[in-house]
């Protein structure tokens, strides 16, 4: 037996109807076109599907059967093709995100609550967890998004610029650093640097400074949340690099002096990463609309 979505839906519209020529009109079918199908899926089946002599016609028990599995199928049917209606025309889709930048949920909440409104048929996630091998992931299709400042050449990504920002030193306001005008890297051999729990290759205080220069601070300690470095900052445990966002109310408050890294100061840029298909896709390029827009609020707060 060959069942096609044309006899699930024949049977369904001649239950609803009551009758071949109303069901028929429905179809926008003749009814011996009709007609013919019927016979033609009961020669198939061996069965008949119809008491024909009840009026209106109804379902025989084989025709019941087909009807439920109709009633299960063809909203399921028709749920799939709105679903890839919505994905050819970018209303639905998904975006998850993974990071390689622990100060960027400052300015990627507001985004992602802007875009959400904008966009709430796509499935929206975080995957912190992913941060070491997130653009693995995104090559495996795991994630569709990286947030990173350090680009890659790999096939079939496209790394998309968002901002540029200044990596910026912090200590405490009676720390002797607060006397130079610009931060070199042997004024923090002797210094605590406080970091995220990340590796060098992540932290701008390495890549940008420190390791260029073969400088060894004096320790890192690690510490997971930007409230708490700040904190320790302040009173004196170490000193910290972080991006000029992350600083924009602290570079104000008596507690805290900011300062520039080398003479010239430092800029880097930050990047969302994407497959190649995916960045074009009218939700991607929304979101990197206002990934690019929200940083630059804060840098200018």
């Amino acid at each position: 037996m060959h069942l096609e979505l044309r006899h699930l839906r024949t049977i369904k519209a001649i239950h609803d109807a009551g009758g071949l020529a109303r069901a028929a009109e429905v179809l926008n079918i003749t009814q011996s076109a009709l007609s013919h199908q019927v016979k033609g899926l009961e020669d198939q089946t061996g069965v008949e599907l119809f008491v024909r002599r009840s009026k209106p016609l109804k379902l025989s028990a084989a025709g019941q059967r087909l009807l439920r599995a109709a009633e299960k199928v063809l909203p399921e049917i028709a749920a799939v093709t709105e679903e890839f209606r919505a994905l050819r025309s970018g209303k639905t889709g998904r975006l998850h995100i993974a990071i390689e930048c622990h100060a960027c949920f400052d300015w990627l909440f507001p985004v992602l609550d802007a875009f959400r409104r904008a966009w709430p048929e796509v499935d929206v996630d975080i995957r912190p967890g992913l941060a070491f091998e997130a653009l693995s992931a995104l090559v495996r299709e795991e994630v569709d998004l990286v947030i990173s400042s350090d680009p890659e050449t790999l096939p079939g990504v496209v790394f998309n610029p968002l901002f540029d920002y200044a990596p910026t030193l912090v200590a405490a306001a009676d720390s002797p650093l607060s006397a130079k005008e610009w931060i070199e890297a042997e004024d923090l051999r002797d210094q605590v640097v406080i970091t995220y729990p990340v590796d060098r290759t992540r932290l701008d205080v390495f890549t940008t400074l420190l390791t260029p220069a073969k400088v060894e601070p004096a320790a890192v300690r690690q510490v997971e949340l930007t409230a708490v470095i700040l904190m320790l900052v302040a009173s004196g445990r170490g000193v910290s690099v972080l991006p000029d966002w992350v600083l924009r109310e602290v570079k104000y408050r008596p507690d805290y002096v900011t300062r520039r890294l080398t003479r010239g100061g430092v800029t880097k840029r930050m990047y969302a990463a994407a497959r190649a298909e995916d960045a074009t896709r009218p939700f991607m390029a929304h979101f990197l609309r206002l990934a690019r827009s929200e940083p630059v609020k804060l840098q200018r707060a």
